[in-house]
């Protein structure tokens, strides 16, 4: 034998001890103290971020925020995990947007459930990639038993598959992407993987609602089609996709010689909180060849509740759908997923290496999920807070929570509607209720006192909500994602509303 080798059996349990010091920071076996301390620390300013904030935001400007920021000397590291949690709070902490406070009503933003923010501490430190099995072998069925469970829940049958992403943008690429090659397969027997867009592609056209997810526009151009590939179909009186215009603009498009490959139906529209007519839709697309991708990131809610369900209807129907789980399952950034009717179409976008996942590898015995991904080899373990969610909580528990939501916005929009001086649009099948404030008998510019308002609240911090536009008017927009939020709740923010906007009226 070579007496030069290294004999493991007298080795492996030899104590680690060349430069402790200087390894201190790694995460291995003999840092446990550091790994303690740190987490403990971050711990307390969580706690203490829980208990010191009393208004969703600081108002600190962003003259001042980017000066605190850009006075750091990256170069000369701090002394202590003290100094450097102390110096986080002053830069981020103290300033963040604190998304559970019923006051924070803007954006698509849930306050999180606290088994998922459990979740989050295995998944950082273990630090699992999701592209392999030989990477996180009980990762890759923990995520395709949830893929599973979310197309079950979908109402799609064993057949389907999917994967989980990034985010809702993530998902809706992969599913214009899929319908782009699969139409070009199926119709053109043009490979676009192999062989790069067909002559006639700057023909292709995706038809989206006047509301849909701007994502959509990104995406076309993404995919080498263009923005000109999205054609915009007019909506009913609550802003949701109208079946007879969707109609006549395929219509209208073939017969300017151009090429309809798919629609995109939303589940819970951005501004409106409505959901488009799935079933009606779903037949247009049957009849036309057409691909139907539902963008269901914000109203995947529904999934949970039995009350409600019924506004997915048709959901199922769709050859793909967009999930955003931190959403509507209340989970923290990053946790959505792509799903598709037929796991065969996921084969469009397997691409293989030798080195990771080599063709003549068996996938049914050794599994990897890089095949379902597009943009992203290494990935997070993000399932983990999903199964911590539901195996902690339960579908019921978080069905109610949505539940509870939807009857906050329900009587907000009562409220709205009974007060001569709020403007209400429309009422929301989710949560989202766009308004503004217009008192009676006042004949001022409106859009400017709305602004006027947001910018006031926003800087003073005591409430967040976001706008959009209508019709080039200028809107407040509430969106109600926290089940903790009362009524008094709302009551406080419309008095304060009004305060800025009199304000404005009488200065």
């Amino acid at each position: 034998m070579n007496n030069t080798l290294i004999d493991y059996e007298k080795t492996k349990n030899l104590v680690f001890t060349p430069d402790q010091d200087y390894y201190n920071d790694i995460f291995h076996q003999h840092a446990t103290s550091g790994y303690t301390e740190a987490i403990h620390l971050a711990q307390e300013r969580v706690s203490d971020f829980l208990k010191n904030n009393r208004k969703p935001f600081s108002g600190i400007r962003p003259e001042e925020m980017k000066s605190k920021v850009e006075n750091i000397d990256l170069d000369t590291p701090l002394p202590d995990y003290e100094s450097l949690f102390n110096e986080v709070d002053e830069l981020y902490v103290n300033h963040a947007t604190a998304y559970h406070l019923p006051e924070y009503i803007a954006h698509l933003n849930c306050p999180v459930v606290i088994p998922a923010l459990a979740a989050e501490v295995l998944i950082s430190a273990i630090n699992s990639s999701q592209d392999t099995y030989d990477q996180s072998a009980g990762g890759t069925f923990i995520e395709r038993k949830l893929i599973d469970w979310t197309s079950e829940q979908i109402g799609y049958s064993d057949k389907a598959d999917g994967i989980f992403t990034a985010g809702g943008s993530q998902s809706n690429l992969m599913g214009l992407l899929l319908a782009r090659d699969y139409f070009s397969l199926e119709f053109q027997k043009w490979n676009i993987k192999l062989d790069g867009l067909p002559p006639d592609a700057s023909k292709f056209r995706i038809f989206v609602s006047d509301k849909a997810h701007f994502s959509n526009h990104k995406n076309a151009w993404i995919l080498g089609l263009g923005e000109q590939a999205i054609v915009h179909v007019g909506v009913d009186s609550r802003y949701r996709m109208d079946p007879k215009q969707l109609e006549k603009a395929i219509l209208e498009e073939k017969a300017k010689g151009n090429i309809p490959i798919a629609i995109t139906a939303t589940a819970g529209t951005t501004d409106f909180g409505n959901v488009d007519p799935l079933t009606e839709i779903a037949r247009i697309a049957s009849r036309n060849n057409l691909w139907l991708h539902v963008d269901a990131a914000y109203g995947c809610g529904l999934l949970l509740t039995e009350k409600y369900r019924y506004l997915l209807n048709g959901i199922e129907l769709a050859d793909s759908v967009t999930i955003d789980y931190h959403k509507s399952f209340f989970q923290p950034i990053s946790s959505s997923a792509f799903i598709v009717k037929n796991k065969l179409h996921l084969n469009i976008i397997k691409h293989h290496a030798d080195y990771l996942n080599p063709k003549e590898q068996n996938y049914d015995a050794l599994p990897a999920q890089i095949n379902k991904s597009i943009i992203q080899s290494t990935r997070r373990f993000d399932a983990l807070k999903l199964w911590f969610t539901l195996r902690y909580m339960g579908k019921k528990k978080l069905g109610q929570y949505t539940e509870t939501i939807i009857a906050m916005a329900s009587e907000t929009a009562d409220l709205l509607e009974a007060d001569k001086d709020f403007e209400l649009l429309t009422d929301s099948d989710l949560g989202v209720l766009v308004f503004r404030y217009k008192p009676s008998g006042w004949q001022g510019d409106c859009c400017k006192m709305n602004l006027h308002i947001k910018t006031k609240l926003f800087f003073s911090g005591e409430v967040l909500v976001a706008s959009t536009k209508v019709n080039g008017i200028f809107y407040l927009k509430f969106t109600i994602l926290n089940p903790l939020t009362t009524i008094a709740h709302i009551h406080t923010i419309l008095s304060i509303i009004k305060k800025h906007g009199n304000e404005y009226i009488f200065s």
